[in-house]
C-alpha cells in the first residue's frame, strides 16, 4: 500500500495532480463546442501559432502569458479575415496561417540568445509548475468555465446553427471572437503544464470521447470534465511508475479513451 500511495508524498506530483485537475474543465468545456462546430483544427492552429509571440515576449520583457495569448488572437483573427475574403477554405487558411507562424517562431528562436527552454514551451514541464502557474491556471480557469456555463445555451445554438443564433437576436459576431479568446486563454494557461504541441489532445479528445457517449450536449459537458480528470490522474500516476513524461502518458490515456468509446459506438450501433 505505501508504494501505491508514493507518488503522493512528493509536492512535485501533487502539484502536477492539482493543475490538471483545475485545468481539466475549462479544456473540457471548450472542447465539446470545439468538435460540435468542427473547430478542432483552430485550437490546434492557436495552440501552434503562440510561439512567436512568447519568444517576442521573452525579447521585449513582458509576460509570456500576454505574447501568447496576442499571438492566438493574431491567429484566429488573420484565419477569419482570410478564409471570408478569398476562395481558399477555412481549413486550408488554418493549416496555412498556424504552420507559417509555428515556423516563424522556431527562426526567431534559433536567431535569438535566450535562456528559454524551448523543450518546455513544447511539451510543458507539468512536474516543474510552481505557485505562479498554479495561480494563472486557477484563475484563467474558473474565468473560462464561468464564462461557458454562463453562455451555454448561446455558444450551443451558435455551434450547430449561426444563421439562426443571429435571427434570434443574439450577437454572433461577440459569441465567434469571444470563443476564439477563451480558446487562447486556455491554451495559455496550459502552456505551463502540457506545452504549445500536446494542448490541441486536451482540447479535441475529451469533446470527441464525449460525442461518442451521448449526442446531447448536456450530457457531454459533464462527461467531458469526468473523462478529462480521470485520464489526467491516471497518466500522471502511471507516469510516477513507468517513468515517463506525465503530459504525454495523459493525452495516450484520452486517446485509449477515445478507442473504447469509438469501439462501444460501433458495437451500438450493430446491436441496434
Amino acid at each position: 500500500m505505501d508504494e501505491l500511495l508514493l507518488p503522493f508524498q512528493f509536492a512535485f506530483m501533487n502539484k502536477a495532480f492539482v493543475i490538471m485537475a483545475m485545468l481539466s474543465i475549462p479544456t473540457s468545456l471548450l472542447s465539446c463546442y470545439l468538435v460540435l462546430k468542427g473547430w478542432s483544427l483552430m485550437g490546434d492552429a492557436i495552440s501552434h501559432a503562440v510561439l512567436p509571440g512568447i519568444v517576442l515576449a521573452y525579447v521585449f520583457s513582458i509576460p509570456l502569458l500576454i505574447g501568447a495569448f496576442v499571438a492566438g488572437m493574431f491567429c484566429a483573427v488573420a484565419t477569419g479575415f482570410l478564409s471570408d475574403n478569398s476562395r481558399v477554405k477555412q481549413d486550408t487558411v488554418m493549416g496555412i496561417v498556424f504552420s507559417g507562424m509555428f515556423g516563424f517562431g522556431i527562426v526567431l528562436y534559433t536567431k535569438i540568445s535566450t535562456n528559454l527552454h524551448l523543450d518546455h514551451i513544447l511539451f510543458g514541464n507539468i512536474l516543474g509548475v510552481g505557485e505562479q502557474d498554479l495561480w494563472t491556471a486557477g484563475l484563467i480557469s474558473l474565468g473560462v468555465a464561468g464564462i461557458v456555463i454562463a453562455k451555454r445555451r448561446d455558444l450551443m445554438l451558435h455551434a450547430f446553427d449561426p444563421v439562426q443564433a443571429q435571427a434570434v437576436g443574439l450577437r454572433v459576431g461577440l459569441l465567434h471572437y469571444g470563443l476564439l479568446a477563451l480558446i487562447s486563454l486556455t491554451i495559455v494557461a496550459t502552456l505551463s503544464a502540457v506545452g504549445i504541441i500536446l494542448a490541441i489532445g486536451l482540447l479535441i479528445a475529451p469533446g470527441a470521447i464525449a460525442y461518442l457517449l451521448s449526442n446531447r450536449l448536456s450530457i457531454m459537458l459533464p462527461t467531458a470534465v469526468f473523462i478529462t480528470l480521470a485520464s489526467s490522474v491516471v497518466g500522471i500516476y502511471a507516469s510516477f511508475f513507468i517513468d515517463s513524461a506525465p503530459a504525454p502518458t495523459i493525452i495516450l490515456v484520452l486517446t485509449i479513451c477515445f478507442i473504447a468509446a469509438f469501439v462501444r459506438a460501433r458495437f451500438k450501433l450493430r446491436a441496434a
